[in-house]
């Protein structure tokens, strides 16, 4: 399997990318927020790679960012959502905002994508939801900002509750009131006791 390819953009369109490694020409299907993040042509790129097999065709996906293709992967998962569709889904929504709308179970915006109906939105919840970790599933609803230490306690919080058998909305609530009470610069700790305490 091809994991990766690393050579010159030779040209580049927003569901699609050439790029010469060795010589030799690789046309790769990217979606929409790759694109975004790809040089201009004749720079160095590397990018990140699906490479689907079929009886009648070899193709490769690429992705800027390891986030992007592990989400391609967890969509392709869903039943009746192939590598087409899933890079549509990508090309629709940014990983963060899928995540945010799988985990939220948000219909409404995943049907939104052009190709996915209702059922297939209603599918990818049921089948991904319980995939995410806890923490990626907070990182999602609660938009957790690693560069602010603050939220970062309340993930950490909310993540130590979960451990001690909270559901993830009951301890995403005690820690944000833990927060109030005791302020922003408050250590984990004190949040955890806090919130227990109620």
């Amino acid at each position: 399997m091809i994991t990766f390819l690393q050579g010159t953009l030779v040209e580049k369109e927003p569901d699609r990318a050439v790029i010469n490694v060795g010589g030799v020409g690789y046309e790769v299907l990217i979606p929409l927020s790759s694109y975004d993040r790809l040089p201009m042509a004749e720079s160095p790129v590397k990018l990140l790679t699906y490479h689907h097999v079929r009886e009648d065709a070899q193709i490769l996906y690429g992705f800027a960012t390891e986030a992007e293709r592990d989400m391609f992967n967890r969509l392709l998962s869903v039943s009746g959502v192939g590598p087409k569709l899933a890079l549509t889904a990508l090309s629709g929504l940014s990983v963060r905002e899928l995540k945010v709308s799988i985990v939220g179970a948000d219909i409404k915006r995943l049907s939104g994508i052009s190709g996915i109906g209702k059922k297939t939105a209603e599918r990818m919840v049921v089948e991904l939801k319980d995939k995410f970790s806890a923490g990626e599933a907070l990182e999602a609803t609660a938009g957790v900002d690693e560069t602010m230490p603050g939220e970062v306690r309340l993930r950490d919080t909310v993540m130590a509750l979960i451990s001690l058998g909270y559901k993830q909305v009951e301890a995403l609530k005690l820690a944000r009131a833990a927060a109030e009470k005791l302020g922003p610069d408050a250590p984990v700790e004190d949040l955890i006791r806090r919130s227990l305490a109620r």
